[in-house]
């Protein structure tokens, strides 16, 4: 090649040369300890933003002081040491989000754990979002049917409800939420269950239980485990709405379990006193009601205009010796429309699942019921408040009137029904043809000992002859006066039968 070409080739090269700058917020870390670092240098990086660290750990700034940050570390901090430098990626904490995460198991940022590869992500969503507004809301009259009979005769929940499940462990709270996952088969509604603080075997159970109904399918577990750090189990239910809002602004309407959210306060209370935020009562940071309540706001129900679709939250509150007056169940309490109180005294008793009926409430009320439902559960809940109140009364005394008699043996056989099998939801077409036998008193004569068999016989035997019945229920939600005629005839038919058996 000639002097001149290469002459040429190096001016070329010189016109076509740009420099990119390319700036980068790099700080350093002081300490690291326990899954938290203190980093300086990051003087202008945001709340929530994530970072990165040489070993490829990832870590969100939580606390911003005046001359260092408060960072939390997701993963492995031990390969992290001081004098490390800590880039800051521009990020607020996202996660990775895509219709391939149904049927799947992640971990608190959107990682699979399930060993089946990979899920491909369109898109990523930040998992804090201001909770839609007043005006692009629905109110809630579109129920969600748990298949548990005590709740939604009793204490219905409706789509875009937040309705809390609160009790003493080993009592019941996790075979609720999994009841009513597993009804919603069908249904048209996505699940996510947030498991926070759990021990692995205890999820496995659930992912097995899960996929045994067939409610994979239409089902994702966020899981941040009792032998993980705490700053996975602080983000895991964030990450779980945030999956959930993905659903929801495609118009669908999706149920989230958060279990529990008492070891989710606890998790936010080992990271606030690592970072030296100053304890309040016992122990808990002043924001730890924010903690909850930005969390939980973020169920909603939204109209057409802002793209349809809800989200139904049931949260999980661990009491202790049935104390709900303590710190976080009250927060919760408050934040919620409802709640579901399960009692140990009811669950050693036999009665399962163990709903104080007296204790729980749905502030959404028969608004989230369907008329046929709402019509033979209206006089329950007091049959059964004034059954609990004479149960206690008449241990003491022996001469009862004929009222308080009718009125025992009635809660009774109320209280036989809705005894239920754990993992047996009940369609609500069967719940309403047993409630109407009981509330127009064709069970008053039935032993007590045989409720369990006339109910069981009674669904077989009406779903058979009473098809009109049946039929109405399921399409039009109320029965007629001929559906009505025929439920009643086939109802002493069967009792009939029954009885001379």
């Amino acid at each position: 090649m000639s002097t001149n070409n290469i002459v040429e080739n190096l001016k070329r090269e010189i016109e076509n040369f740009s420099i990119q700058i390319k700036a980068e917020k790099i700080g350093k870390v002081l300490e690291v300890f326990d899954g938290i670092a203190k980093v300086s240098g990051l003087s202008d990086i945001k709340s929530s933003e994530m970072v990165a660290f040489p070993n490829g750990a990832a870590g969100v700034a939580l606390n911003l002081e005046e001359d260092l940050v408060g960072v939390i570390i997701f993963g492995d901090f031990s390969k992290i040491k001081e004098g490390d430098e800590v880039k800051a990626t521009g990020r607020i904490l996202e996660i990775p989000v895509s219709d391939d995460i149904l049927g799947r198991v992640v971990n608190a940022i959107g990682t699979p754990i399930d060993g089946k590869g990979a899920i491909k992500a369109n898109k990523t969503y930040p998992i804090e979002k201001v909770a839609p507004g007043v005006v692009t809301r629905l109110s809630v009259d579109q129920p969600v049917a748990t298949g548990i009979k005590v709740i939604d005769a009793i204490i219905p929940v409706g789509r875009g409800q937040r309705e809390l499940i609160i009790g003493d462990r080993q009592t019941g709270k996790t075979a609720i939420a999994i009841d009513a996952i597993l009804n919603q088969k069908g249904q048209n509604m996505i699940c996510v269950y947030v498991s926070i603080g759990q021990k692995d075997s205890k999820l496995r159970k659930v992912e097995a239980r899960l996929e045994e109904g067939g409610a994979m399918a239409y089902t994702v577990i966020v899981s941040a485990g009792a032998s993980e750090a705490a700053s996975l189990a602080y983000i895991a239910p964030y990450t779980g709405v945030s999956i959930a809002e993905y659903f929801m602004d495609q118009g669908k309407d999706v149920l989230i379990i958060y279990d529990d959210l008492s070891k989710h306060a606890v998790a936010y209370r080992e990271i606030s006193l690592l970072l030296r935020r100053p304890p309040g009562r016992e122990a808990y940071p002043g924001d730890v009601f924010y903690l909850h309540s930005r969390l939980l706001e973020r169920a909603c129900r939204r109209n057409e205009k802002y793209g349809g679709g809800s989200i139904t939250a049931l949260p999980i509150i661990e009491t202790q010796a049935g104390d709900i007056s303590a710190y976080i169940p009250t927060n919760v309490i408050s934040i919620t429309d409802g709640q579901i109180f399960l009692e140990t005294d009811l669950f050693y008793k036999g009665i399962r699942p163990a709903v104080n009926v007296g204790s729980s409430v749905s502030r959404v009320g028969g608004d989230a019921q369907i008329k046929a439902m709402k019509k033979v559960s209206g006089t329950l809940k007091l049959e059964l408040a004034q059954f609990r109140e004479l149960e206690a009364f008449s241990q003491f005394g022996s001469d009862l009137d004929d009222s308080t008699k009718r009125t025992l043996e009635r809660g009774k056989r109320a209280v036989e029904v809705l005894k239920q099998l754990q993992y047996a939801p009940v369609k609500t077409e069967h719940q309403v043809a047993t409630l109407y036998a009981l509330t127009k008193g064709y069970m008053d004569d039935v032993p007590v000992e045989k409720i369990k068999a006339f109910e069981n016989g009674l669904i077989e035997y009406s779903e058979r002859n009473a098809k009109v019945f049946y039929k109405e229920v399921a399409e039009k939600k109320m029965w007629s006066d001929k559906g009505e005629e025929e439920l009643k005839k086939v109802i002493e038919d069967f009792k009939s039968n029954f009885l001379a058996r």
